[in-house]
């Protein structure tokens, strides 16, 4: 029970008199009541230090080259930066727009039309730089490629030191600043048909660590991001706030404090509680004690891990028993032992050329190729004849499931590119598969594509269009139309030559190149950074990737199937090897 302040008073005047009267006993201090605090993290001490002064003496190229290095660090509006201004340029710098990315690598050089002398009190110095990319006002990543040259008039200050007086309109970072300054946080929002938690990538600022839980909060207060706008649904409220910011409490809780909820059925009160739990699981180890007007939202149940949420993902998860199929010599085969699946698939039947099974295992569906010419899709219960669906077309791209509406349910829409045009393939109550046209004139035109893979909680596509990896989101509208929306082709700056591209989680992809010295690649759903697999005992070029949650990672090389579970180790050959040109895939 919380005291008033004046009964707090009152008790210690009491005790000091009591204390007064014995002192052989000894009496502690007595705190009076405070509100919860936020706890300060063991490493926030260092952010009370001054920063340090521009190093002296140095030349206009030194000193821009530093204040970009400086530019990473957010803290005090950029007060490391802003010491290698002029005085009346600190004020008129404008740092309130998002950051803009740059490689770690970048150059500063003195314009063309200035010859630098040592007598000169003013010179230009260009910064040459390729852009990564902006954080948008959303906090979440933007991918940008290309070069910039951004000119900064330096002055020789009275003192000797060379300052900047006309600073670039806004901040450049490096990437090693940003992600050294920057804590991405996964945002979690729900699928259109709230079954499944969709992480929502965004960055804040890192410090101080005890005020990243409140920056998340106003994040996903504020709803999805640009990106993810319309393809997924928020349980909270839009006219939620918090009351105050989410601070620790003396007894170690993390309490959030929802204000102007309304009233929610028990569903929506537990479908908010996942979200805010799972967002802010990434930035906090505490419980988690969700409050609406001061009151527990649950009051059996005050307090929130994430162990409490029930799994909103399972059916992005391939069965356990699902080992996997592959597409070799014409045939659908098991993974596991290399034997045919049953069923004209598998018997040699058709020529078959691509697959994709449902997460669930219960339906195949394959591409095959016509006698008379083109391709066919045909899509069936596993082991049975599959029905060919009315799709006639010269090429088709591999199948790709969409989850089904739960972990037990078969999924009933599956989605190919039909010779450039994306289609998705919807299961009728009659049994009917049907195709239907998406709605890709955004993504159609950054290329042809070859490749388009659909998230396991299908939100998001992947595709390859061009040659790059681009990534879209799926919205679907009211009147039952979908439409492929804010295309973002990640890292095509260094990716060159993409041929095939896997889901490895919900938001983290693997892709196939051309490239010799980038074969396999791994990257976050934003394109901020890339990994790379090892290319040991790979034989140029690979032509195919299969990726699952909790699977390794599966590669076709010019001489067959390999497998490795992680960036940095060596890829091993598979016990069966069903040579170049196979076409291995998880179910999903």
């Amino acid at each position: 029970m919380r005291r008033s302040p004046r009964a707090v008073r009152i008790l210690r005047a009491a005790l000091a008199v009591l204390c007064a009267a014995l002192p052989a006993i000894g009496c502690a201090a007595i705190p009076e009541y405070s509100p919860p605090q936020a706890v300060k993290g063991a490493d926030e001490s260092r952010r009370a230090s001054p920063v340090a002064e521009p190093e002296r003496d140095a030349d206009p190229l030194t000193l821009v080259r530093n204040f970009i290095l400086a530019s990473s660090s957010p803290d005090g509006d950029h007060a490391a930066a802003r010491l290698y201004l002029t005085k009346q340029a600190q004020d008129q710098w404008n740092t309130k727009a998002s950051p803009s990315v740059i490689a770690d690598s970048f150059d500063t050089l003195y314009s063309p039309s200035v010859t630098p002398s040592g007598s000169a009190s003013r010179t230009t110095v260009v910064l040459r730089a390729t852009k990564v990319g902006r954080l948008g006002p959303d906090s979440a990543f933007t991918p940008e490629v290309g070069t910039e040259e951004v000119p900064m008039q330096v002055e020789r200050q009275p003192d000797g030191q060379w300052r900047i007086s006309e600073p670039p309109d806004g901040v450049r970072v490096t990437l090693s600043g940003f992600t050294e300054n920057y804590h991405q946080a996964r945002l979690y929002f729900f699928d259109p048909d709230r079954q499944v938690l969709v992480p929502d990538p965004r960055y804040v600022v890192a410090q101080p660590p005890s005020g990243m839980p409140a920056r998340v909060m106003d994040l996903l207060l504020a709803g999805p991001s640009q990106a993810l706008g319309g393809a997924v649904r928020s349980a909270i409220p839009p006219t939620v706030s918090t009351r105050t910011n989410p601070v620790e409490t003396p007894d170690g809780a993390l309490e959030v404090n929802l204000d102007q909820l309304g009233d929610q059925t028990v569903q929506n009160k537990r479908l908010i509680v996942a979200q805010i739990v799972r967002s802010l699981q990434g930035v906090t180890n505490s419980r988690v004690r969700i409050e609406s007007g001061g009151m527990p939202l649950f009051p059996d149940h005050p307090d929130w891990l994430p162990g409490d949420i029930p799994s909103y993902d399972a059916q992005t998860m391939p069965g356990a028993d699902l080992q996997g199929l592959v597409v070799a010599g014409g045939r659908v085969r098991s993974l596991k032992d290399g034997s045919p699946v049953p069923g004209p698939a598998g018997s040699g039947e058709y020529q078959v050329v691509s697959g994709a099974q449902s997460a669930d295992g219960s339906e195949l569906a394959v591409v095959v190729r016509r006698p008379a010419g083109g391709m066919a899709l045909r899509v069936g219960r596993y082991g049975e004849t599959p029905r060919e669906v009315d799709l006639p077309a010269s090429q088709l791209t591999r199948p790709t499931w969409a989850p089904g509406g739960s972990t037990t349910d078969a999924s009933n829409e599956l989605w190919t590119v039909a010779d450039g045009n994306v289609v998705r393939v919807v299961k009728t109550a009659e049994g009917v598969w049907v195709p239907q046209a998406v709605n890709a004139a955004e993504l159609t035109q950054l290329g042809p594509i070859t490749d388009l893979r659909l998230s396991r909680d299908g939100v998001r596509v992947a595709a390859v269009a061009g040659g790059r990896l681009v990534v879209s989101s799926v919205v679907r509208n009211q009147d039952s139309s979908v439409t492929l929306q804010a295309p973002r082709a990640l890292q095509w700056g260094s990716l060159a030559g993409v041929v095939d591209v896997d889901w490895q989680s919900q938001d983290s992809l693997v892709v196939a190149t051309s490239s010799p010295t980038t074969p396999v690649a791994r990257l976050p759903v934003d394109g901020l950074q890339v990994d790379r697999y090892s290319s040991a005992n790979l034989t140029a070029p690979v032509t195919a990737v299969a990726a699952a949650p909790g699977r390794p990672v599966m590669v076709v090389d010019a001489s067959g199937a390999w497998t490795a579970n992680d960036i940095g180790e060596v890829w091993r050959s598979m016990p069966i090897n069903f040579g170049a040109g196979s076409l291995p895939f998880y179910p999903g």
